[in-house]
């Protein structure tokens, strides 16, 4: 019998008559490959991870820029189907949950985004987060208010829309009259 690399040729034969055979470190190399081989699928979800985060970056950073520039195409980064809640906190303690259908969001941005120019109404954000979940990614940060001067926790969720285009999915933020 030949041996190449450890392991018996007739155990690779189409008969199939013998058992996978090594010599030396053979085992040891095809445990190796074995593992390497193993290990591959999670390699390519890292990399879909890597790819992900990436994607939201440069969505989260059109979204920060347009709403710096008081730019109302910042509407367009949401998806009809967004999941929109803001939990507005009174002064008093109370606290107000309210949802809204994406398209009412979406003209609504629209709506006021003059003014918010007028008033000098933006925020920055820090503390920021991409957390990977799936083909989605979650991102987390603080808000701040520069206008009222407060921070408030902020989380979009992204992702692929039905388009294959990535959009905001998802808004969960907090307010203060």
């Amino acid at each position: 019998m030949k041996t190449i690399r450890g392991v018996g040729t007739d155990s690779l034969s189409h008969k199939g008559r013998g058992r996978l055979r090594s010599r030396g470190t053979g085992g040891l190399v095809a445990a190796v490959l074995l593992a390497w081989f193993s290990l591959l699928p999670l390699t390519r979800m890292a990399w879909a991870a890597d790819d992900a985060v990436a994607q939201a970056q440069r969505l989260f950073d059109r979204y920060v820029a347009l709403g710096a520039a008081y730019d109302a195409a910042v509407a367009d980064l949401y998806a009809d189907s967004a999941f929109i809640k803001n939990t507005r906190r009174y002064p008093d303690g109370q606290a107000r949950s309210m949802t809204m259908p994406a398209l009412t969001y979406k003209t609504l941005i629209r709506q006021v985004m003059p003014q918010a120019k007028a008033a000098g109404d933006f925020s920055t954000y820090s503390d920021v987060k991409f957390i990977p979940d799936g083909e989605r990614v979650r991102i987390e940060a603080s808000r701040y208010s520069e206008l009222k001067k407060y921070s408030s926790p902020f989380v979009l969720v992204v992702g692929p829309g039905s388009s294959g285009t990535w959009q905001i999915l998802e808004e969960v933020g907090e307010s203060r009259p």
